[in-house]
């Protein structure tokens, strides 16, 4: 069910032009007529209040206005049709009985606003989405970098830093909060220059998490991504429930996104996969196929974009309790008697029918429950309504309710509409009202800011000096001690880090000491064993013949690198882990030694790591003794196998020859 918001505002057109409306509020069940608004003050007027809903029986009052408005409009606020969907509306006042509500005149516009709030509150009505659920976040630098100098230079590094800084907290950020993002950044000659966020996520969830900044050494600026056709989505999930099919709807996120649906009997609707698949797309072409009542995933947890898609459609997120093999996968796929075009589809075909299953036996429960009382015809309304938090009663009623026929409205069977005309004699016999009214408001305003004036005059005259410096002191004060506190908290973190830098020297300082006195081996240290960090080492402190590497992570690395590292004559390599199977098969072809840590003992500090000369030396001379033993023992059993199968061979031979020289004699 809606959560009711707190504020609600009917809107509805009084003139075209110019265009002015009729706008009557809804707070907590409290109507309130708010009076006649042109387009500019309705506008500034709603960033003001900042409703949860402005109500409108269609858009189309709006003009070509609507794009501006919709931009002007508060994250938090949406723009509701209470109407219904283009090419599917109905009039207010059949809505408005249909929901109980009273109707009087139904040319008075602030009749028409008052029934938009109230239906409005009831759930009714089709939100307008003119942004798709992507912003896209930009972060440069907020200023020009002057010409030449050292002054210049030093002043270039630290806005790239700043840049770069923002750029790690705001992808932190979404990291923290679990929304899916893509970013893109642009390096210059002294760090990063620009960082560009494509951000999966609406208006509203961003609100409060990222926020713009304009005007500094950094900017950061927020544009959601308009739809190039606006959409529409029902304000409640039972209305979607009534309108459109229910479904179940798996889904497989990535680079290549899969989407399956089936129907609420296990039917299958639709299957496709796509690369680059943005989440605008994805809710349109489930949109198109019908209402999901449930979006399920194949992993545990549920990954931020399947999660995305269960929230625009109000839709219960299936998640399994642990993430599905692939042999229970095929499985089910084998069930349903079905093959799919790629890995994608199979997945979310197979988190679909997962989902499908848990809820089987309480569908077919409903199903006989209405056998019983002869809603079979309403089996898919009444199961969707169950699934969406209703009891099986409740939904029976409330489908029950619906089927009932309703009175033709006499003003819809009327031959001749009258309503144009009846509209333009209000129009212009409102517009002569209003007319008369501004100016008397005018005449108004114009003697309350005189008297206005003269006050301030007066106020002025009598201002005493000592309270003007008594201000200045305390804003003075004030500004001092929010700079006291920004120093303290620098100086906390700078001491924090001397600390930690003391410590790290310390060590260093003992490591250099052995380095001279020529019984350690300073290592070259890689984070992982990669093509990137390779080329990290050689760029920034070369790599020679004879160096030996120390690895913190070999895991993933290839036959290929390690074949490269042995062209580069690297004479030992340690890792903090065993290396893969391929690359210790190279390194033990080319008789390049390598060791875990812990078997000598290596001594690091962030960057830098050394071993004992001794040690290395020793391990070393022993692993290639050992080998070479190896070697020879594989040699000499070689050599063997040779002689033996030559044996053998010379054996048949000469027992073929006896057996030829029997037979000629």
């Amino acid at each position: 069910m809606m959560v009711r918001p707190i504020l609600i505002l009917g809107v509805d057109i009084i003139s075209e032009n110019p265009k002015r409306f009729a706008v009557v509020s809804w707070f907590n069940g409290k109507l309130e007529r708010k009076g006649e608004f042109t387009l500019y003050r309705l506008i500034r007027f709603i960033q003001a209040k900042r409703p949860d809903i402005v109500a409108i029986d269609s858009v189309t009052e709006l003009g070509g206005d609507l794009r501006k408005f919709l931009r002007s409009l508060p994250p938090e606020t949406k723009l509701v049709q209470v109407t219904g969907r283009p090419g599917e509306q109905r009039s207010l006042q059949s809505l408005a009985k249909e929901h109980g509500i009273r109707t009087t005149d139904r040319f008075d516009p602030y009749e028409e606003a008052k029934l938009s709030a109230l239906l409005a509150s009831k759930g009714v009505g089709y939100e307008v989405l003119a942004f798709e659920d992507e912003v896209i976040v930009k972060v440069t630098r907020g200023r020009s970098h002057g010409k030449g100098g050292w002054s210049q230079d030093r002043y270039r590094k630290r806005v790239h830093n700043l840049v770069r800084d923002k750029v790690r907290e705001i992808e932190e950020r979404l990291r923290r909060a679990d929304i899916p993002f893509d970013l893109e950044t642009e390096e210059r000659d002294y760090g990063l220059a620009r960082g560009e966020f494509r951000v999966y996520a609406s208006r509203e969830e961003l609100a409060g998490l990222i926020r713009p900044m304009r005007g500094g050494d950094v900017e950061v600026r927020i544009q959601p991504v308009e739809r190039a056709e606006l959409g529409f989505a029902p304000l409640r999930g039972e209305e979607a429930v009534r309108e459109r099919r229910s479904i179940i709807v798996g889904i497989d996120p990535g680079i290549t996104v899969g989407i399956a649906a089936i129907d609420l009997n296990g039917r299958i609707i639709a299957l496709h996969s796509q690369r680059n698949m943005p989440v605008g797309e994805v809710f349109r072409f489930i949109s198109g196929i019908g209402h999901p009542v449930i979006v399920a995933t194949d992993v545990s947890p549920a990954p931020g974009f399947v999660e995305k898609i269960a929230r625009s459609f109000k839709a219960h997120l299936f998640v399994p309790r642990e993430s599905l093999r692939i042999e229970e996968k095929n499985e089910l796929l084998r069930n349903l008697g079905i093959s799919v075009e790629d890995d994608h589809q199979r997945d979310a075909l197979a988190a679909a029918y997962k989902a499908y299953l848990r809820i089987k036996p309480k569908l077919e429960h409903i199903d006989s429950r209405l056998r019983e009382a002869g809603l079979t015809r309403k089996a898919d309304e009444v199961k969707a309504l169950v699934i969406g938090g209703y009891n099986l009663g409740e939904a029976m009623q409330k489908v029950t309710k619906r089927e009932r026929p309703r009175e033709e409205e006499p003003e819809e069977q009327e031959s001749v509409d009258v309503r144009p005309y009846v509209r333009k004699i209000r129009e212009l016999e409102g517009r002569i009202a209003f007319l008369e009214r501004e100016n008397e408001e005018l005449r108004g305003i114009i003697r309350e800011q005189r008297r206005t004036i003269e006050r301030l005059e007066r106020r002025i005259a009598d201002y005493d000096e000592e309270v003007r410096k008594k201000v200045l002191r305390e804003r003075e004060l004030e500004a001092k001690v929010k700079r006291i506190e920004i120093l303290e908290k620098q100086l906390r973190e700078a001491k924090a880090v001397i600390e930690r830098l003391s410590r790290d020297l310390v060590k260093v300082k003992r490591m250099n000491v052995v380095e001279v006195r020529g019984s350690a081996v300073p290592l070259k240290v890689l984070r992982v064993l990669s093509w990137r960090e390779l080329e990290r080492i050689e760029r920034e402190v070369g790599l020679r013949r004879g160096d030996v590497l120390f690895v913190l992570n070999p895991a993933g690395a290839g036959k290929a690198i390690a074949e490269e590292l042995v062209e580069k004559g690297i004479r030992a390599v340690i890792s903090e882990s065993p290396l893969p199977q391929s690359v210790a098969e190279v390194f033990r072809g080319a008789h390049v030694p390598f060791f875990l840590s812990n078997e000598l003992d290596v001594k690091r500090v962030d960057e830098f790591a050394v071993v004992e000369r001794e040690t290395l030396e020793r391990a070393i001379e022993e692993l290639l003794e050992r080998w070479a033993r190896e070697d020879e023992e594989r040699e000499a059993e070689r050599f063997l196998k040779l002689v033996e199968e030559y044996r053998i061979e010379r054996i048949r031979e000469l027992r073929r020859k006896a057996e030829e020289e029997s037979k000629g004699s």
